[in-house]
């Protein structure tokens, strides 16, 4: 007893330290963007002097333009979720109930999207040739696309767990194939749903490489692209920078929070039987 007590507490200190050095650079930007220019240029953990200089925070809204960065990464982000949660979880239910050789083979080469790499020269003539280089509907196709494979990989562990058996009863029942799934299927699969909308917004909102090759306008750009371009104009004035850094990852660490325990559990859950 003694020995499994000692253990849990040397597990639980190694977990508050690599806590903490986990939250070393989320503590540096924020106590930086808290600080006058001179203060911040020496970039370390010291806490802010009063008084705070909140007009960090209005000149990297105004100069760095993020209300409209912001409202596009809102755009791109809401979009590519719902169009990407929408496919995915209609893949996944034709894929997992009808598992016949034809649709394995066409699960696997989703599910090889995951592992394969992006060839942005080939994705560009394609862009370029569909018109949808430089547009917002553009990068939400892409940003869809992107996420499709794991979405319908995760969805369609989750599907194999719901027994066919109710299908059956549905269909015995009068209900019709439009019914069954959106008023039987869909309800059940609130929690992989979920998953997929917090885990595809991470990952649209945080994507750098592809609106950098893909949006050429600035009023298009997302706040990944804002950031980069307003260091690149006020590289020396680290408290602004810090700042800017800042506001771009609050929407993420908000909706992270609110949405981690629908992570483990929808995924704990899709990974039971696929």
């Amino acid at each position: 007893m003694m020995k499994k007590t000692v253990g849990k507490i040397c597990v639980n200190v190694l977990a508050w330290l690599l806590s903490l050095i986990c939250m070393i650079p989320l503590l540096l930007i924020l106590f930086n963007s808290l600080k006058d220019k001179n203060a911040a240029s020496d970039m370390n953990l010291s806490l802010p002097t009063l008084p705070i200089p909140w007009e960090n925070f209005a000149t990297v809204i105004e100069k760095g333009k993020l209300v409209t960065s912001f409202l596009n990464s809102l755009t791109y982000s809401f979009g590519s979720v719902i169009l990407c949660s929408v496919l995915a979880v209609m893949a996944a239910y034709v894929l997992s109930r009808n598992a016949t050789r034809l649709n394995k083979i066409l699960f696997m080469f989703l599910v090889l999207g995951i592992t394969l790499p992006i060839n942005y020269v080939a994705l560009t003539k394609v862009m370029l040739f569909l018109h949808l280089n430089n547009t917002k509907l553009g990068i939400i196709l892409l940003y869809a696309a992107m996420q499709l494979p794991f979405s319908v990989f995760l969805m369609h562990g989750f599907v194999a767990r719901i027994p066919i058996e109710l299908d059956e009863a549905a269909v015995i029942d009068g209900c019709g194939c439009v019914k069954l799934f959106f008023w039987i299927i869909m309800p059940l699969l609130r929690p992989v749903l979920a998953t997929v909308f917090v885990l595809t917004f991470l990952n649209t909102w945080n994507e750098f490489v592809s609106p950098l090759y893909f949006l050429s306008s600035s009023d298009k750009w997302p706040m990944t692209l804002s950031v980069y371009n307003f260091f690149g104009m006020y590289f020396k004035d680290w408290n602004l920078v810090c700042a800017d850094i800042l506001l771009t990852s609050l929407p993420v660490i908000l909706v992270y929070l609110l949405g981690q325990k629908y992570i483990v559990s929808g995924m704990t859950a899709g990974a039971v039987k696929g």
